[in-house]
């Protein structure tokens, strides 16, 4: 039984997930943008889209650790290239956020959507390149950072319905 044959009932669970948030995200965009009108591309750009883009990640994840690989440096070199491409997204994501002048981020904000992010795809990176020498911590690490993806965009999706519901519908 090779390593990653030990993950697989975990990524069954975590990409299965993934793919049902991505479906439930944009119900719930069609939902709030029909309801209260469309929201600026811009706004969008900065909070909406990185959702569905963390929780692609981990379907990608899942389904790059559960291919039946004959050996881990491919599926590692894939996950490390997941990590640096998440990487260079956040970067933008933080970017779109200081341009936007639609909302004025909070900490929160930054933490959830730029931080945490930023730690995990950092994660992914990291545990490639370690990989080869401690394959068991690397694999701790990709799942550590898939869960956070998953934690995190669920969290940010909470956050933009209770925002559209909560405080613009008082506006």
């Amino acid at each position: 039984m090779t390593p990653l044959a030990e993950w697989q009932n975990f990524y069954v669970i975590v990409g299965s997930s993934a793919g049902a948030l991505i479906g439930l995200q944009f119900v719930v965009l069609t939902l709030i943008a029909s309801r209260q009108g469309s929201t600026s591309a811009a706004l969008g750009s900065a909070f909406a889209t990185p959702n569905i883009i963390h929780f692609v990640a981990v379907l990608l994840l899942s389904a790059l650790i559960s291919a039946p690989w004959h050996g881990g440096a491919t599926v590692a070199l894939l996950w490390g290239l997941v990590g640096l491409g998440g990487v260079t997204y956040v970067v933008i994501v933080a970017r779109r956020m200081r341009v936007q002048n639609e909302y004025k981020p909070v900490f929160e904000d930054w933490l959830f959507h730029v931080l945490l992010p930023f730690a995990a795809y950092t994660t992914l990176a990291v545990a490639a390149g370690a990989a080869r020498s401690h394959v068991r911590e690397a694999l701790f690490g990709v799942g550590a950072a898939a869960l956070l993806l998953l934690f995190v965009g669920i969290h940010n999706a909470w956050d933009s319905v209770a925002y559209h519901v909560f405080m613009k519908k008082h506006r």
